[in-house]
């Protein structure tokens, strides 16, 4: 294999030629496989160049390091972002919406028969640390912004709470739309329109207000022991910097302990994350049982379940791992906690159909609008970065309120 085909272009010098053009893109186009399936900080220029005819040291022609490298993996899906945004936003406000998801899904149907590259999803983009594309994301967020129902109307936290709902279901929905086929992606984008603009609720009713549960488990143990301890700080380092960030050492450095304390405590870091998950799947089903326990609707239910688990994560003593957080995790432990994932989403799907069944649910895709219940859950996670006054106590009127009334709602 050879190093490198040619130099880039000094600066002030011709333009590249289509020869460098081309392999620098092909670069970009691994890096961005490489960033989905392991992360920023998983990444390394041997995984990008193991399927080119390139050595690792090859990039660095092209790229300075493999940072430059991710930041213009992310710079380019943000560039295809923003070109479905202003497609979008050629149409009338009412409009918006609709025709920025059928873009995004027909351009998701494009990768899916390879007629269309690949983009950086923005799970692990905080991770990169890069202030050129934390700056180029926030201008695609606010650009984004203009799409909403009403935009003018609502408060600032109110905007950008439910432009980060909006965005946030376009990201997770990378782990589910593969179970469609890509013919189909155009039904997705279709009931998906549905559920966002329009909620979940029956038109004329009013929306339930949550009934209030505990989610606290009576045989987990103290908040202050040690397995408590260390789940809460490798939940917490996984949510800001995916799998690879929560390295042992810096889960150790943020319980001020050393690494030999955390062997004592943990077999294994992939130990732990697996006990993450599991802890965060525990709450999730306490939530399920406690709401279905409380009685009600099947709107009801789901009300009850969802502000619970909102609330509780912006409470955020004891946070829940962001389940999109999977894309980064080693692929012997990813099959078996997606499959917990899909049979959380399977029993949200089936209060949906209570729902309808008892009409306090108007009739929906089930199995989309379950996805959308967790993808917004999973959002909140990261919520405070958009809306940092959006507090536990403000659930119902900035999450709640959209999700199951829609963004059509005031």
């Amino acid at each position: 294999m050879s190093d490198v085909e040619e130099r880039p272009p000094a600066a002030g010098s011709r333009a590249p030629s289509k020869r460098y053009e081309a392999r620098r893109n092909a670069i970009i186009a691994s890096a961005v496989e490489v960033v989905n399936r392991r992360g920023v900080r998983g990444m390394t220029l041997g995984d990008v160049t193991a399927r080119l005819d390139l050595v690792p040291t090859g990039v660095i022609y092209y790229f300075k390091n493999k940072e430059e490298l991710a930041a213009a993996a992310f710079l380019r899906a943000l560039e295809r972002y923003e070109g479905l945004i202003a497609e979008a936003m050629a149409h009338p406000e009412p409009e918006r919406i609709p025709a920025g998801l059928t873009a995004y899904f027909a351009f998701r149907r494009g990768v899916a028969e390879g007629r269309d590259d690949e983009i950086a999803v923005f799970n692990d983009v905080r991770a990169l640390g890069c202030a050129g594309v934390n700056e180029a994301y926030v201008a695609m967020f606010r650009r984004a912004r203009l799409l909403l129902p009403g935009c003018a109307k609502l408060t600032r936290d109110e905007r950008n709470t439910r432009t980060h709902l909006m965005l946030a279901q376009l990201s997770w929905s990378a782990g589910w739309l593969d179970q469609w086929e890509p013919r189909d992606y155009a039904r997705v984008a279709a009931r998906m329109e549905s559920v966002l603009l329009d909620g979940l609720a029956t038109p004329g009713r009013p929306l339930p207000k949550a009934k209030p549960i505990v989610l606290s488990d009576p045989d987990a143990p103290a908040q202050r022991s040690s397995p408590e301890l260390f789940l809460r700080a490798a939940t917490q380092l996984i949510n800001d910097e995916g799998y690879h960030g929560a390295s042992v050492e810096r889960i150790s450095a943020s319980l001020n302990v050393s690494k030999g304390a955390f062997y004592h405590h943990n077999e294994t870091k992939d130990e732990l994350v697996e006990a993450c998950f599991q802890r965060t799947f525990d709450i999730t089903w306490r939530a399920i049982r406690e709401a279905e326990a409380a009685g009600g609707s099947g709107l009801q239910v789901l009300v009850t379940l969802a502000h619970a688990l909102v609330a509780h994560q912006l409470q955020g003593d004891a946070p829940l791992l962001r389940t999109s957080a999977l894309t980064t995790v080693p692929e012997t432990i990813r099959v078996r906690l997606m499959e917990k994932i899909h049979r959380i989403s399977l029993r949200f799907s089936s209060i949906v159909c209570d729902g309808i069944a008892d009409g306090s649910i108007r009739p929906v895709d089930t199995a989309i609008a379950a996805q959308m219940i967790t993808g917004a859950v999973n959002a909140t996670a990261e919520l405070h970065f958009w809306a940092p006054g959006v507090t536990a106590n403000s659930v119902g009127a900035h999450v709640i309120q959209p999700l199951f009334a829609g963004l059509r709602t005031s």
